[in-house]
């Protein structure tokens, strides 16, 4: 099958128009203008994907994150960020980037993530689109973590709570996958009782707390869900195209 062909077909489910300003999406390195037997689906593309790439004979890759994201200066093996590019490229794997638009788009990975944590009467965080807000059983705080970490199979996590008894009842939630600190007022004025959330910064945690709003930074890498979202979302394509789900480690932290 084309793989032009192919990513038709993903379009026609997570459009590229959805995705935020500026943001790369879509084919990003080399051509669709080729027959494809295997897709391989990744949260990033570090050094370890693309050899698992290469030792797999995947022909595209359809990664969450950008593998280039802001324009470049030059392309040289001298750097290393620069170096999974070139070497993607010598192996002709092509790189198709599904960023903020599977974010956003109905169906796509928050909803995923609001199904996965039973949420109900669910709409959009932001006016344009970028996370979910929804209802949970009621809950406490302590008992909300953990099956956050549960669920989402997580080894730590960090709670946004002056309160360490964490006896706080959660009836509604905000998530939002990825970096969404600054989104933070939205789940107020959506009246969040709990915002779930990656990167949260120091500063940003006191001014939750200080408007009076309680969060959850379960770390960036529960986008990792996105890798099982999409393949199921290509495999109900029905083409003649394996789809295989990346198993590559990138997530740069442990928690002990």
């Amino acid at each position: 099958m084309l793989a032009s062909e192919f990513f038709k077909k993903y379009e026609g489910y997570c459009p590229k128009e959805l995705a935020m300003a500026d943001d790369p999406v879509g084919l990003q390195l080399g051509t669709l203008d080729k027959e494809i037997k295997t897709v391989m689906v990744a949260l990033d593309i570090r050094e370890q994907t693309v050899q698992e790439a290469i030792d797999k004979q995947v022909d595209v890759i359809l990664a969450k994150h950008p593998v280039i994201f802001r324009p470049l200066d030059n392309l040289t093996d001298q750097d290393t960020q620069q170096k999974i590019i070139l070497d993607l490229a010598r192996a002709g794997i092509a790189v198709y980037t599904s960023h903020t638009n599977i974010d956003i788009v109905s169906g796509g990975l928050n909803d995923y993530f609001c199904e996965v944590l039973e949420m109900t009467e669910v709409e959009e965080l932001t006016d344009f689109g970028l996370g979910r807000v929804g209802n949970i059983q009621p809950q406490t705080l302590a008992v909300f973590a953990d099956n956050l970490k549960a669920r989402f199979e997580l080894t730590g996590l960090s709670i946004v709570s002056y309160d360490k008894s964490l006896s706080k009842v959660i009836k509604r939630v905000a998530i939002c996958g990825g970096s969404g600190g600054k989104f933070y007022p939205d789940a107020l004025a959506k009246k969040a009782d709990v915002y779930v959330t990656g990167d949260i910064y120091y500063h940003t945690a006191h001014d939750m707390l200080s408007s009076g709003l309680t969060a959850i930074d379960p770390g960036h890498h529960i986008e990792v869900l996105f890798i099982k979202k999409v393949a199921q979302v290509l495999r109900a394509f029905n083409t003649d195209v394996t789809i295989i789900e990346s198993d590559a480690l990138t997530n740069p932290f442990i928690h002990q």
